[in-house]
């Protein structure tokens, strides 16, 4: 069986081509959250579980993710963004394995979530569910009523991570609204919460294995907005796609296993 290093560094090298050849932003996100995606798809859920990408700008982690799991196929990828494709840029429809709700307006992740934990406990199932969340996401009310009602009702079969990378839209979060680190703000509420490093595959698995104590547990992971790319922790990651010489370095950077 292949390394899961060797198959993160090839999911991160054809969410790189994906963008590349699509012309298409929003990398960045991609890039800051492709970590916890593999971890998760590869290292932690089970067959049962149930995944919500809140942060739906973020659609090329999850099918290079999907892909490296032989869910989508190299054909499927090749559409993407395209006119009558499967894989549009944020996840919709209904060919997309896995996917439970259209998601990309930001701040329905976390209640969608909730919901669907909440069912299970009715139903006397056992999976849990996870739900990942971008930073600037959480300026929603609807993601703060959501945890407080998640944690009223103890649902320790939800799992929250929210991908602190500090950057958003408009600059940075610190900028925006005054809030550099969700981490205080969510524990005042009282859910089970754990900041790590959202690069480290092995921190991440060992945040999540940790036994719930009666309420959601929520992982802030301190990520950096394009990661290993050029444009690492610069607004440009958001907005702007590849250059074809960024493209090329970035892609021998990954092959020769020198970017993160």
């Amino acid at each position: 069986m292949q390394p899961f290093s060797d198959t993160l560094r090839l999911a991160k090298i054809r969410l790189l081509q994906l963008h590349y050849e699509a012309n298409c932003g929003h990398l960045g996100g991609n890039f800051s959250c492709i970590d916890a995606l593999m971890t998760l798809y590869h290292r932690v859920m089970g067959a049962d579980d149930r995944f919500i990408l809140s942060k739906g700008h973020s659609a090329g982690a999850l099918y290079a993710t999907l892909w490296s799991l032989g869910r989508l196929s190299e054909a499927d990828l090749q559409t993407f963004t395209r006119d009558n494709s499967l894989l549009p840029g944020h996840p919709s429809g209904s060919g997309i394995p896995g996917l439970m709700f259209s998601t990309g307006s930001l701040g329905h992740g976390p209640s969608l979530a909730t919901g669907l934990a909440l069912a299970a406990r009715h139903k006397g199932l056992d999976h849990q569910v996870f739900c990942l969340c971008s930073d600037g996401e959480w300026q929603e009310g609807g993601c703060w009523e959501a945890l407080n009602f998640a944690i009223h009702q103890r649902l320790d079969n939800l799992v929250i991570l929210i991908d602190q990378n500090g950057l958003q839209g408009f600059g940075r979060t610190a900028e925006v609204i005054s809030c550099e680190d969700l981490s205080p703000r969510i524990a005042a509420f009282g859910a089970d919460l754990q900041k790590i490093d959202g690069h480290d595959s092995d921190a991440i698995m060992q945040a999540i294995a940790k036994p719930a104590r009666g309420a959601p547990r929520v992982l802030i992971l301190d990520t950096v907005k394009g990661r290993g790319l050029h444009f690492e922790d610069l607004l440009e990651s958001h907005y702007l796609p590849l250059s074809e010489a960024s493209y090329l370095a970035a892609r021998s950077a990954f092959e020769e296993g020198a970017n993160r």
